[in-house]
């Protein structure tokens, strides 16, 4: 039998990177949680190699960003050979989408899972390796999930939640019914090795032979590289790609790259086909897909396990804080509303980056130096192409103004912004709803306020930021500041940016006011930051009416009575409900 003692308030199914954060912040919001894989153990082998800024970002709020940047190569470039010519080097360039992280980290899956493994375990999670889940059955109050241990001892398990984590052949996601719409695609061939180069490993490197495109990544160990060749040859489709694979990859690099490359015997190969499919939901009842569970697309862009990552994120939050009583069922339905598009999206933009990756068109590659000269000669140019490409890659653009979690009308004349509408809201020079409130330029490390803003978004709660200096207590904002602090204080952290303390609850330091102009809030206008730190209202005054309207998508419960304290001159707000849309 399984060893285990404890009802699970969730199971998660699949310990690998996606899994391993939806249960680090299933466990970090206080749920117990257990985690299984049907695996003997933890993998050996690394598909996923790219982290992108957003989910450093991510990993930050979760506590281990350290840890992964210690084990990965900070890449910061982009370079292109054809036909023994060097064409361009595209840099990194941030400058338009602020991040503490302008790199892409590139680190193995399995030194991943090694910092994730270790952080759910200081939480107590413990990995049940060799279990696999053979069935489940569903009602309104909660999952009946079927186990069968490493031992064959099967065990049956009540619990209020299930997610599927579980790959592209999810188990979950079957026995759900959830289909996997798409196409299947090419055949590529990933290889880790030892690579002899006087190419600087400070770039990923992209190099057409004029047949056929390869790629090369630099990890963080020296002299090791992850090969991916867009067009191996027969045999190596047919089971024997480890065979001979270090001489005929040295030989193709060399020739795209016009210098000799030696590569030594791979430790590890992989020929795949890889698919662009996807499911149009992402949850039936009680049971949720995410990673490849939901998605599955061509490597090109390094975007699966960062999606993964995000959509774990995203729901671990929302099913926390339903199960803890402090928002309605409807909350989780914005996990598909909010993620579904972006996974539309992503194969999408994966379908274009395999496209420019392979670059079978003849015509293409006869006009690829041409158009590269041009690029390459033009700074401007250059620089939007940057943009571009990072734009789509790095994750730092993708956000919610679309959902209903974002409440674009509770803000009035924005901070002596005109009535002009931008993008269906009033301009304003911090970040608007729906927006990453890490896009603000709030990434100083020596001014105190940026620390104690990303300080305080490691915090697992929403956040609600009050800029001191408006009307003083007992009358809003700051009456109703101290009372959401009071009524709330279990979800949500309230904290008055600047001030001291009877300027508002919780003041948080601002000694130059830098954060408070980053974020454009001027006194008495506030910001609330979802728990995965995207704004979901803001406003020039913080009224009882306008906090309520930007809480009524958690459909609140009604507070029972005495349950909140009173403070002297204030009125507790009593949350907005409105009925649920189709």
């Amino acid at each position: 039998m399984i060893p285990y003692t404890g009802a699970p308030q969730a199971i998660v199914v699949g310990a690998g990177p996606v899994g391993l954060t939806a249960a680090h912040e299933l466990a970090r919001r206080g749920l117990r949680v257990r985690l299984v894989d049907a695996a003997p153990a933890p993998a050996t082998t690394s598909r996923a190699v790219a982290v992108h800024p957003r989910t450093l970002e991510t990993y930050a709020q979760m506590g281990v960003v350290d840890g992964m940047l210690r084990r990965g190569r900070k890449n910061r470039a982009f370079t292109m050979y054809a036909g023994g010519r060097r064409l361009v080097r595209l840099e990194a360039d941030y400058s338009t989408m602020p991040t503490s992280y302008p790199y892409t980290l590139v680190i193995a899956q399995t030194e991943t899972e090694a910092v994730l493994r270790e952080a759910v375990a200081r939480l107590g999670v413990e990995i049940e390796w060799g279990t696999r889940l053979t069935g489940f059955e569903q009602d309104a109050e909660g999952v009946q999930v079927r186990l069968t241990g490493a031992d064959g001892g099967e065990q049956s398990v009540r619990t209020s939640w299930l997610v599927g984590c579980d790959g592209g052949h999810s188990t979950v996601r079957k026995l759900l019914g959830l289909e996997l719409l798409g196409r299947a695609s090419e055949t590529w061939m990933l290889a880790d090795a030892p690579v002899d180069t006087d190419l600087p490993p400070d770039t990923i490197y992209w190099t057409h032979t004029g047949s056929q495109a390869l790629m090369m990544v630099p990890y963080a160990r020296d002299g090791h590289w992850r090969l991916l060749d867009t067009a191996p040859g027969p045999d190596e489709t047919t089971g024997a790609a480890s065979a001979g694979a270090a001489e005929r990859l040295g030989g193709k690099l060399s020739a795209g790259l016009g210098r000799r490359v030696r590569v030594g015997e791979p430790e590890w190969t992989s020929v795949f086909t890889f698919q662009q499919r996807m499911v149009e939901r992402m949850h039936r009842g009680r049971v949720f897909v995410a990673g490849d569970a939901a998605h599955v697309h061509s490597p090109a862009s390094g975007q699966g396990m960062n999606t993964g990552i995000q959509e774990a994120y995203n729901l671990a939050w929302k099913l926390a804080q339903v199960e803890q009583g402090h928002a309605g069922r409807e909350l989780l339905d914005t996990y598909s509303e909010e993620r579904v598009p972006i996974g539309r999206e992503l194969l999408g933009s994966t379908r274009t980056a395999t496209s420019l990756v392979q670059l079978k068109n003849l015509l293409a590659s006869a006009a690829l130096p041409v158009v590269l000269g041009v690029v390459r000669a033009v700074p401007a140019l250059r620089r939007a192409l940057q943009r571009k490409v990072l734009g789509g890659m790095s994750g730092l653009r993708i956000g919610y103004d679309e959902s209903s979690l974002t409440t674009i009308d509770v803000y009035e004349q924005l901070c002596g912004a005109g009535p002009v509408l931008v993008f269906g809201r009033l301009p304003t020079p911090g970040p608007g709803p729906g927006e990453r409130v890490t896009a603000a330029r709030v990434h100083d490390p020596a001014d105190p306020g940026c620390r104690a803003l990303h300080d305080e978004l490691r915090d697992p709660r929403w956040t609600l930021l009050l800029a001191a200096g408006g009307i003083g207590p007992g009358d809003a904002p700051v009456g109703v500041a101290v009372t959401a602090a009071v009524q709330y204080s279990e979800w949500l952290s309230v904290r008055t940016v600047g001030g001291r303390r009877p300027d508002g609850p919780a003041p948080l330091a601002d000694p130059g006011g830098g954060l408070r102009s980053a974020l454009g809030l001027d006194p008495g206008c506030w910001l609330l930051i979802r728990p995965d730190g995207y704004v979901a209202a803001r406003g020039t005054l913080l009224t009882r009416d306008d906090l309520d309207r930007a809480l009524a998508p958690l459909r609140l419960p009604a507070p029972l009575a005495g349950e909140a304290r009173h403070e002297p001159g204030l009125t507790l707000p009593t949350p907005a409900h409105r009925p649920k849309e189709h």
